[in-house]
């Protein structure tokens, strides 16, 4: 019957307008309330029965919540499997203790304020952990500018100036032109080696590479950070980098 009803032009119309107005997810749940009655009937009764919104915001967001916890427990459960790429750096993009009993995997972006915002407490983990050793993984997903950014980085990193030329970025802000070439300016980049470096085939396949762990750890931003093989998200201060740090060096 739900079918036969929705396969009508001014059905099909309705649904399609209650679906603008409410969102996708909050339509799909209401019409699944009630089976058999085309959109106009819907949007019917939903103006006279405005009260019913909230409870279908609630269990959309329930049910949203419950789909994020399952990704969240994959992700976690794919970790261990790709733990050994993870923690193997692409040249220089790496800080700390090289052969450090805990490693920080640190997927980031240049134009992530939040990322920006985890850089202090990077540096005094570094300075007061002497165990500590800090991956860094070039995860661009803001923009066409973050790519470009991530890519010199990498030729950076195979010039040994890849912390050199990452702190000079951050340092000027968002990666446009005239940041990215004052960072590699500042880093003392071999200019056309490192544009040459920047299209290569090593480079190409490390951004791929990271952004396929990306999708097998269900990562949905930056910074992303893989610690002790435990997976976390969000901006992290000193004190939350050296907990999971302490957590992770006590598992072992």
């Amino acid at each position: 019957m739900t079918e036969r009803v929705l396969r009508s032009p001014l059905a099909l119309a309705g649904a399609m307008l209650l679906s603008a107005l409410l969102g996708a997810g909050l339509f799909a749940l209401v019409l699944s309330w009630m089976p058999g009655i085309a959109g106009p009937a819907i949007r019917g009764y939903l103006l006279e029965h405005p009260e019913v919104l909230p409870e279908a915001m609630d269990r959309l967001r329930a049910r949203e919540d419950a789909r994020y916890q399952q990704a969240q427990q994959g992700a976690q459960k794919a970790v261990p499997q790709h733990l050994a790429q993870l923690q193997k750096p692409y040249a220089s993009a790496w800080a700390g203790n090289p052969n450090g009993d805990v490693t920080v995997v640190a997927f980031m972006d240049y134009a992530c304020g939040y990322c920006r915002a985890s850089l202090p407490g990077i540096e005094e983990l570094i300075a007061k952990d002497p165990g500590v050793r800090v991956v860094y993984r070039e995860f661009p997903v803001l923009g066409p500018e973050s790519a470009v950014a991530a890519r010199l980085a990498l030729a950076a990193a195979e010039q040994g100036k890849f912390r050199a030329f990452h702190d000079a970025l951050y340092a000027a802000g968002q990666p446009n032109a005239q940041n990215i070439a004052a960072a590699a300016e500042k880093a003392g980049l071999d200019k056309a080696l490192a544009t040459k470096a920047s299209q290569s085939k090593p480079v190409e396949a490390e951004l791929l590479s990271n952004h396929k762990l990306g999708e097998a750890l269900a990562m949905t931003g930056t910074p992303a950070w893989v610690i002790g093989g435990k997976l976390l998200s969000g901006a992290r201060d000193y004190a939350g980098l050296a907990a999971a740090v302490a957590e992770a060096r006590a598992a072992k």
